[in-house]
This record gives C-alpha cells, structure tokens and sequence, in this order.
C-alpha cells in the first residue's frame, strides 16, 4: 500500500506519515472470531511493573488467528482483508466451503476472491497464503508464519513485511535463513505460509506526535542520564558525554548493560540448530 502524507495544517500532522488503508475492512471484526483482551500494563501477576514504559491506551479486541492451518486439502476463499489494532500485519478472513469463517496472516498480494489452501502434497504453483511443510517447498522461497515445531503453529516471521526463505533440505532439517539474517536448522515437517507478510510499508510510517505514541499504549521514556544517581547508575552531573573520561556504559537502573550484551542463554537447548548468529559469527556444530 502507498505512504500517505499530509499538509502541515496542524502541529500532528507535520510529521505524520501513515499507509494508505484503502481496500481494509471499515467494519467491526467477526465477533466469533474476537475475544476480550486483558491488558497488563506491563505488570506481572502480583501487579509489580517487569516491562516499563507500558499502560494507556485505546481498548482493543483479540482476533483470534489461525497459526496451525491444520484444515487440510479445504480450499477457502479470502472475504476482506482487515486491519488489527493487536499487530503490524494486516488479517485476511477466509470462508471454507461449510461456512467457517477464520482470520489469517494476509500475505503481500492476497486479494479478495483469491483462494488459500493448506496441504501436506507438493504444489506447482507457489501462491501466497499457500501453507505446507518446509521439505514441499523449493530452496530461495519467501515463507512466513513459520513452526518451530511441528503442529505448534506459526510464530516466526509474523511482523509486517517479515519473510524468512528457505536455503535448502538437509537430513531432514531445513536451513532458514531468519529475518534478522540468522541461518538456522528446522524440523523439515514444520509448515510455513508461502509469501511475504503485507502491509510491507509499515516500518515508513510516522506516528507524528506523541499523543498517537499513547493511543497505542506506549508510556514516555526517560534518559537516565538526566535522572539522579540515586535512581540510575548513568545519572548525575559531571560531564555528560557517553564516551570518554571514565563515563559508564548505557545501563538499565538495574545495573544490566543496555547494549551489547548477550542475553540468550549460553546453555540454551537450541543452540546447537543455530548455523550463523544475527552478528554474523559463525556457531560451531556439535
């Protein structure tokens, strides 16, 4: 979809650069499909704060979205694509030939009318929205919506424009290369969804002002560098460059570096299905 910008008549819209939602449902959600949402406001079960600069904004409703299309050799025709305020891409409602309605991941050049289907035999033709195992799929294909194990569901490049492709089959393991540029082993029975996620232009957006940042739910974030020592180990005057002279590296207020620290686990039980890391480094099979 195309970038919209808009005159500066007022100080939001200076800077506000939104996609054009022409051909999007103006309509309420299948409310079969939705469930109410309940909001944690970044607090834990014992209401302490765990992800700070979270709380606001507008009410929402959970779409509830096919991830396993486990409804095999059913082809369903897209009814309208639809917009959900709960993640960056874009929903595609599917009817099946009974009249059962679901929501899925709308792949980039899906349009209404088109037909989607989800098989364990090989294609000819590679549609988007097309679902099947990774070992049916051929090497340099865009997928999305991937498993990381069979029959869990996808839950790997779902985010707007996200696409993982296929390297290649190997002793039953497929090799993805991820959207953050890791190359890593698959179970080869994992299904993914042929395509590119849509609303591919997303990340061009602006909001424009703050007050669309709080719609969102989004809280204000403070530098610690303008805080109090006593409330933030880079706080405190005294020179106030990041680099140089003894200065600290960027912490959290809890001491953890914010930058350049590794944060997966060392003995994480996946490692050992990583090829190359998002850094490049190449990781040493077992």
């Amino acid at each position: 979809m195309p970038i919209v910008t808009h005159r500066p008549i007022t100080p939001g819209t200076r800077f506000l650069v939104r996609v054009k939602t022409e051909g999007l449902h103006a309509g309420r959600p299948v409310p079969a499909l939705t469930e109410s949402n309940h909001r944690a406001m970044g607090r834990n079960c014992y209401g302490r704060i765990t992800s700070r600069r979270r709380g606001g904004g507008h009410k929402k409703l959970y779409r509830t979205i096919d991830f396993r299309r486990d409804r095999l050799d059913q082809p369903a025709t897209v009814i309208r694509i639809e917009y959900d305020p709960n993640r960056t891409s874009h929903l595609a409602l599917i009817e099946y030939a009974d009249k059962t309605l679901n929501y899925i991941l709308a792949p980039d050049g899906l349009k209404v009318g088109d037909k989607v289907v989800s098989t364990n035999t090989a294609q000819e033709q590679l549609t988007p929205g097309l679902s099947l195992p990774l070992r049916l799929i051929p090497p340099a294909t865009f997928s999305h919506c991937i498993e990381i194990g069979p029959g869990k569901g996808g839950q790997l490049a779902r985010s707007a424009g996200g696409f993982a492709q296929l390297l290649g089959i190997e002793d039953g393991r497929a090799i993805l290369r991820m959207p953050s540029g890791e190359q890593r082993y698959l179970n080869a029975d994992c299904r993914a969804t042929v395509g590119i996620v849509g609303n591919v232009d997303h990340h061009n957006a602006s909001l424009g002002k703050a007050g669309r940042s709080r719609w969102k739910g989004i809280r204000p974030r403070q530098r610690g560098m303008s805080m109090n020592p006593v409330d933030h180990p880079n706080g405190g005057g005294g020179g106030k460059k990041k680099g140089g002279g003894g200065r600290q590296h960027l912490k959290s207020p809890w001491g953890q570096l914010a930058k350049g620290f590794p944060t997966r686990t060392k003995a994480k039980a996946s490692n050992n299905q990583i090829i190359l890391r998002r850094n490049g480094r190449k990781v040493k099979q077992v």
